[in-house]
């Protein structure tokens, strides 16, 4: 008990200390008076290469819901750190696009519209949400805290697999756009 006391008193600070500066970073890099073309890609590479992350984040914690469920506790960690790992790709190459590339505004009309910027105001705000209760999650997970890493999970699963899932939305509405 004395052991994870001590890696708490290391992993919680941590943990809101990174759930603080990459909501921060993301928005003042949306926020940049010029860019900077890092890769020199296409415009569209980007958002494409989000939307097959998304999607596939989206696979594997389904697939790490029914694999817990169905008590397959070692494949169930290996697929959600293989989501973890695929979430924080895309936070890195979302950073790198949002220095590379002005952003797109969408063009939509109609009913369409305000559909659109639900999904993506709810998606935003959920995204900064998710950050921390996805590494409290992992934390609890690896540290074998079971019991607090299911009460979590309870909160993070539905909330981690919305933003996945309307990351592809935002993408598909944008698509005629990029």
């Amino acid at each position: 008990m004395k052991a994870q006391v001590k890696n708490d008193k290391i992993a919680i600070p941590v943990i809101i200390s990174l759930s603080l500066i990459i909501p921060l970073v993301v928005l003042i890099l949306m926020n940049l008076p010029s860019r900077y073309d890092l890769l020199g890609l296409e415009l569209g590479t980007f958002p494409l290469f989000h939307a097959v992350l998304n999607a596939s984040t989206a696979v594997l914690l389904l697939s790490g819901y029914f694999l817990i469920k169905s008590g397959d506790k070692i494949m169930h960690r290996n697929v959600m750190i293989t989501a973890f790992g695929l979430s924080a790709v895309f936070l890195v190459s979302y950073v790198i696009s949002k220095i590379s590339n002005d952003p797109v505004p969408y063009g939509g009309e109609g009913f369409m519209r305000p559909v659109y910027f639900f999904i993506l105001i709810s998606h935003i705000i959920l995204s900064a949400i998710i950050v921390p209760l996805v590494l409290f999650t992992m934390y609890r997970g690896l540290t074998g805290e079971y019991q607090k890493h299911k009460k979590i999970a309870r909160w993070t699963f539905p909330i981690w697999m919305y933003v996945a899932i309307t990351g592809v939305l935002v993408y598909l509405f944008m698509l005629p756009y990029y």
